[in-house]
């Protein structure tokens, strides 16, 4: 044995002997049952290459040497640092290693050339399947299956002796849920999922939302083989629910006019009562309990109202800030999924009122109109100056465009009422300044 002049000379290894390294397809594998499996490892394991051989069973490993003196290394766990001479037989310029032992590292020295590799034997570790069962302590968060299998994990060694593990690649397949955001609606698809090996329960997140079978299938090396091995689960109602949630407001009436609402703080939902938004929420198969909250608190501390409903439209009529969000849960209540948290800002009521307009048809202040935001109530009466009615409206966003009338003094009395309470009594004068006649809005007649 050479076992401690070799580690010697290994520790030198990286930086002088492996810059012209033997070509891994000078290794030739006989008598072996299947082709071996030839996996390229990272770097930095020091190895050329990693063979899973499906039985070591008469293997004979050799290669056609140039320097007709090639020497055969053998290591274990330790590493390379403690590997030994192994023997060998050499005829006819090919070096062959008499018995190799799987679970071993390997070197060649063949003059100034070296290859690093591991053998794997398959054999002790052949992925046997039995049973697929979902497992009763699955939760909200993560599926679990139970998989009565025998797939341990394939260890091998580095130079340095780092214990790493080979991917036996083992799929597992079942249909879940993925939002389709364009389309608002939760689509079904195949999902697969990859584990290297299975010891114990093999935990899925996100969980299941949908109902499906698991089917489990491998491993790699039977795969290439073309030995595959596959079992399916019974079939599995879910328990993990999931949403999506959207809010839509309502845009104001069209209008012949430009808006006269008056703008408050920048906000994405709300700004004038009365606001009409419409939440919708969007759930997995499991949800069977839907409810919209609405609180004044961003922590739902106090919730002033639950809505037991998937689509809530509702009208805000009064000032302040609201916070909205939907929670669903399963049959029994064990698993809850919570929406997106919408805020809702409506604001303060105010009532502005002009003096004059000119109703000319030139397109630029033709209509009498208020200036307003959040009011829930509106009366507005003109009189000319004899106390006779020329128009009456009840929208503030509608108008006056002083059809029948000549220019002049007018007045106007209206009533109003606040989204934050406040009661509104205004008049006072219009005064039409000019009128000619035009095509038009402002000579039109009032019925």
């Amino acid at each position: 044995m050479k076992h401690t002049a070799f580690s010697i000379i290994l520790t030198a290894v990286s930086a002088t002997f492996i810059s012209t390294p033997l070509a891994a397809a000078d290794l030739n594998f006989s008598n072996t049952s299947q082709k071996p499996v030839s996996i390229t490892p990272d770097k930095n394991t020091g190895l050329d290459r990693i063979y899973v051989l499906e039985s070591m069973d008469n293997v004979v490993v050799s290669f056609r040497s140039t320097s007709n003196s090639p020497v055969w290394y053998r290591y274990s766990t330790l590493g390379g640092g403690y590997a030994e001479e192994v023997e060998s037989s050499f005829a006819n310029g090919v070096s062959t290693l008499l018995n190799p032992e799987g679970d071993r590292g390997y070197i060649i020295e063949d003059g100034d050339k070296r290859f690093y590799f591991w053998l794997v034997n398959y054999g002790p570790k052949t992925f046997v399947l039995h049973s697929v069962e979902y497992s009763n302590d699955s939760s909200c968060d993560e599926s679990i299956l139970n998989i009565d299998c025998a797939a341990e994990p394939i260890v091998y060694y580095t130079i340095n002796g780092q214990r790493r593990v080979l991917d036996r690649n083992i799929k597992i397949e079942y249909l879940n849920l993925s939002w389709d955001r364009e389309n608002e609606t939760y689509t079904q698809g195949s999902v697969v999922k990859t584990v290297e090996s299975i010891e114990g329960p093999v935990r899925l997140t996100p969980p299941i939302y949908c109902p499906t079978t698991f089917t489990v299938t491998g491993d790699t090396f039977l795969e290439k083989w073309g030995k595959t091995v596959t079992e399916e689960s019974p079939y599995i109602e879910p328990i993990a629910v999931i949403c999506e949630t959207k809010a839509t407001q309502t845009p104001a009436p069209e209008s012949e006019y430009e808006s006269n609402i008056l703008k408050g703080e920048t906000t994405d939902l709300g700004g004038s009562a009365p606001a009409e938004i419409t939440f919708e929420a969007f759930v997995s198969d499991a949800v069977l309990h839907d409810e919209w909250q609405m609180s004044r608190y961003p922590d739902f501390d106090n919730v002033d109202y639950r809505f037991t409903t998937r689509v809530l439209t509702y009208t805000f009529n009064e000032e302040g800030t609201f916070y909205l969000r939907y929670m669903g849960s399963n049959a029994d209540g064990s698993c809850e999924t919570i929406g997106d948290t919408y805020t809702v800002n409506i604001g303060d009521s105010q009532l502005l009122c002009p003096n004059a307009f000119t109703p000319n048809g030139d397109g630029v202040n033709d209509v009498w109109r208020v200036a307003y935001r959040s009011l829930i109530d509106f009366k507005c009466w003109i009189f000319d100056r004899y106390g006779k009615q020329m128009y009456h409206f009840e929208d503030p966003a509608g108008g006056w465009d002083g059809a029948g009338a000549n220019p002049g003094v007018y007045y106007y009395v209206i009533q109003a009422t606040g989204a934050d309470g406040k009661k509104y009594k205004k008049s006072g004068d219009i005064n039409i300044l000019r009128h000619t006649g035009k095509t038009g809005s402002a000579s039109s007649p009032t019925e």
